[in-house]
């Protein structure tokens, strides 16, 4: 534990999901008096599943990439002091992590099937494209290395001279199409943009590159559930000396001069601090800034934000014999004859916590329009007419979902929700699932997010550096580092 004064000073983080909960972690590791206001009664945000029937159904982790030993997720789990108390198993020991099945009406590949490891998934295109080698290495070459500099950490450690993977903001959609690519081509590439809700005409190819070379260098589901996973992440931190207040809301930011001084909870209470990290999503944090706390300019670049879109999903009772677990994710993708993709729907089949029963998950698009009669309304108090539209559109996804793995008989709805679900439990604006859109469009826009001009306060969470569990904790190492200082950061965090 570090003795520097500087260290032992007061740390309050607002929001105990995965960006708050490892950014605690870090900071508490190094010796800072660390606390974690959470507005729920329990932490862990989207990490934390949720129970039906007995059935753990997940929210915000279906898969993990990258825990292999050298491998970026390991790294991070590695230092936190996790690793071990988070039993997960590897997928793709069939040959398969993902099989995207593409709509009938389209004329190009139906069917691909994603293998784990970079080498494998480049053969598979080889095979299944033969007429287009030179522009699978033309654009496989960046994904190799994006894998080298993710799982070297060169985000981190790489002055500013040496790191080039953010180097190339291009929109992936213009080199697939500069590059003359196939529909069919452009269609598989495109899977991952869909993963981090940006557009492929608009998703920088770093991106992309990024979120597909930190997936298929390897692939894990967890053994137990997220409820779990949230746990371990929320004992390692009191374990660190750090502390976690549940049913906390946050009235301000107090800010004095343009520097941060603590929060005031809705209950009144002050808590005093020199440093505030929001883990929440920025325009949340604009909301607890006075007028005058930061600047108009910053105020306006915050507000104008455009947001990555919601999501419906729904869990499914199912018989465990007829409908045995499936070791791979499977995405149907609607497609148009150019390669574009509209719209996807996710499948898991899992075992779950009652013998005999499997769980079927569904991930689609939030359909915003369905869902805007009770934008102005809370979580349980939207009425019978909102509570049916969501069954009715939970099973019109199971009767497509059957058209794949044949009938569930006797299947039962444990769970639906839509994206006004997660606008309330995690404050995410309009119920945004990725945050802050990472488009290419946007990048000026937010490449100094966590520059608030408000000394002592910073951003963490997934909208510092990107989504998912590997960009969340990506941006938990960046906030740390810019609290510590590029050179403090280097003698302080040896990964």
């Amino acid at each position: 534990m570090i003795n520097s004064p500087s260290l032992t000073e007061k740390v309050l983080i607002i929001g105990a999901g995965i960006g708050g909960l490892s950014t605690a972690i870090i900071l508490a590791k190094l010796g800072f008096d660390v606390t974690v206001l959470e507005k729920n009664s329990q932490p862990g945000g989207l990490m934390r599943s949720y129970t039906r029937n007995g059935i753990e159904c997940a929210v915000g982790v279906h898969y993990l990439g990258s825990l292999d030993k050298g491998q970026i997720l390991r790294t991070f789990f590695d230092y936190m002091g996790v690793t071990e108390a988070i039993p997960v198993t590897r997928m793709g020991q069939n040959g398969i992590i993902d099989r995207y099945i593409f709509d009938a009406h389209t004329s190009h590949q139906s069917i691909f099937d994603m293998p784990q490891g970079i080498n494998a998934y480049t053969e598979n295109l080889r095979r299944s494209f033969p007429l287009e080698q030179e522009q699978i290495a033309k654009l496989l070459a960046p994904i190799h290395k994006a894998a080298e500099q993710l799982h070297g950490l060169d985000f981190l450690y790489a002055t500013d001279d040496g790191f080039s993977l953010s180097d190339h903001f291009e929109p992936l959609g213009k080199i697939l199409a500069d590059l003359q690519c196939s529909p069919g081509l452009q269609s598989v590439l495109s899977i991952p943009s869909c993963w981090i809700g940006v557009p492929l005409h608009d998703c920088p190819a770093y991106y992309h590159n990024m979120a597909l070379a930190s997936y298929v260098s390897s692939s894990w589901r967890l053994d137990r559930n997220g409820s779990q996973m949230a746990d371990v992440f929320a004992a390692r931190l009191k374990e660190l000396g750090g502390k976690i207040i549940t049913g906390a809301e946050i009235s301000r930011i107090n800010v004095q001069s343009r520097v941060v001084r603590g929060l005031q909870l809705q209950s009144g209470e002050n808590l005093d601090a020199s440093t505030v990290i929001g883990a929440v999503h920025p325009k949340i944090v604009l909301q607890m800034l006075a007028m005058g706390d930061v600047k108009p300019s910053y105020r306006q670049r915050i507000s104008n934000l455009q947001d990555t879109h919601g999501i419906f999903s729904v869990h499914v009772q199912i018989d465990g014999e007829r409908h045995p677990e499936i070791p791979y994710n499977i995405f149907k993708i609607d497609t148009d004859k150019t390669g574009k993709v509209p719209d996807l729907k996710y499948y898991q089949i899992r075992k779950s916590e009652r013998k005999g029963l499997n769980v079927l998950s569904i991930l689609t698009s939030g359909k915003d329009e369905l869902w805007a009669p009770w934008v102005k309304t809370k979580s349980g108090r939207r009425g019978k007419e909102y509570l049916g539209l969501k069954e009715q559109h939970a099973w019109q996804l199971i009767e497509e979902a059957e058209q794949m793995f044949g009938p569930f008989k006797g299947a039962k709805i444990l769970d639906a929700y839509t994206p006004l679900t997660i606008r309330d439990w995690v404050n995410s604006p309009a119920g945004s699932a990725y945050g802050v859109l990472r488009s290419s469009r946007q990048m000026l826009a937010t490449a100094l997010l966590n520059r608030t001009a408000v000394k002592g306060l910073y951003l963490a969470g997934q909208n510092v550096t990107a989504p998912g569990i590997i960009g969340t904790i990506m941006g938990s190492f960046s906030t740390v580092k810019l609290i510590l200082g590029a050179d403090g950061f280097k003698k302080m965090i040896q990964l």
